[in-house]
């Protein structure tokens, strides 16, 4: 196949999906690994893609993390029965780590632990936290404007100063081999030192993160339990055997 031609197929596949795994582009294109590696160094010099961790991505705006806006109004009612379930891991006395982001905050309405006291990187959060009157703190650092995520060295600094019995964290891809992923390197920063200051880590994950891969790495599969509702059997099978999972059903 042709050069053009390879760059042709990327492109629309890229198109189609937005993200792209390198296996499925040297699967599409017939190519070697070594091709495919150097047809998206191109087509990433030429502004026609990003490349990411495990594949390549659209630029630009169309590779933009969604806004919380954005991200609340999708796949509600699993995300709710996920908060749900996640809450119930929460025992009282305990000292937890909620990560910004919309499942992470319909986990707050159901929390019935007692005396729990949650950090916080979520400016929506720690609202909702002070609504439910359970004790609580907010780390201090850069405030992502789309997300309303605190982020950055400064966060960092401060999330220094707990422990976690349990962290709850977000995040934008689930692959059985890139595992967890997110669009934002310095957000990605954030909640892996959240999950190295914690006893144990979850992640909370809609059917819309399966098989998606974001820019940069955050968990491997087997480093946190993944919390999420109805896997088919497919997805199943590909997980079951690299993390533990707590899954609820419709």
């Amino acid at each position: 196949m042709l050069t053009e031609e390879r760059y042709r197929l990327i492109i629309e596949r890229l198109q189609m999906r937005g993200v792209v795994k390198l296996q499925e582009l040297v699967e599409l294109l017939g190519a070697s690994e070594s091709t495919v590696r150097r047809d998206l160094v191109d087509l990433e010099e030429q502004g026609l893609l990003r490349r990411i961790h495990g594949g390549a991505s659209l630029p630009g705006e169309k590779a933009q993390e969604p806004g919380l806006e954005e991200k609340t109004l999708k796949n509600v009612q699993e995300k709710n029965r996920i908060a749900r379930l996640a809450a119930e891991q929460v025992q009282d006395g305990e000292n937890i780590y909620l990560d910004a982001g919309t499942t992470t905050l319909a986990m707050i309405p159901f929390i019935q632990a007692r005396h729990v006291t949650v950090v916080t990187n979520g400016l929506s959060h720690i609202e909702a936290l002070v609504s439910k009157q359970i004790n609580s703190y907010l780390l201090g650092g850069k405030m992502k404007i789309r997300t309303r995520a605190v982020i950055g060295s400064i966060a960092l600094q401060n999330m220094d100063n707990f422990r976690f019995d349990r962290c709850f964290l977000g995040s934008n891809g689930v692959d059985a081999e890139m595992g967890y992923t997110t669009p934002d390197p310095e957000e990605a920063l954030v909640k892996r030192r959240a999950h190295q200051l914690s006893s144990v880590s979850y992640v909370l994950a809609d059917s819309s993160k399966f098989g998606e891969v974001a820019f940069a790495k955050l968990l491997d599969l087997h480093e946190a339990v993944l919390i999420t509702e109805s896997l088919t059997e497919l997805w199943l099978e590909q997980l079951s055997s690299k993390t533990k999972i707590i899954e609820g059903s419709k």
